[in-house]
């Protein structure tokens, strides 16, 4: 069996960094995906490319996948840097503001 270690990144339609700090190990697919021909739906044989763990650190998704002989590849995630404004959102709507409504 192989295996995907990654670090979920934020959904691209928010900017909160929900669901993003722990650590997934997500089967790959062992078998083609066919396309059942009275429904049109797509399927699978392999029924282990649905499980999905979750850990909190690297090294406890790492120690899982060794102990069950899976072999595992870790991706690292690409750390970004926080997009904080002095003022933040508030800032829009003070009442001291001197520029003028932008939008």
């Amino acid at each position: 069996m192989r295996a995907r270690i990654y670090r979920p990144a934020r959904t691209a339609m928010s900017s909160g960094t929900a669901k993003t700090r722990k650590w997934v190990l997500d089967f790959t697919n062992d078998t083609k995906r066919e396309i059942d021909p009275l429904m049109g739906w797509t399927s699978s044989d392999d029924t282990q490319s649905q499980v999905r763990l979750t850990f909190g650190t690297k090294q406890e998704a790492l120690d899982y996948a060794e102990a069950n002989g899976i072999d595992a590849v870790v991706t690292e995630p690409q750390s970004r840097r926080a997009n904080l404004r002095p003022g933040g959102y508030g800032e829009n709507f003070a009442t001291n503001r001197r520029a003028t409504w932008t939008h």
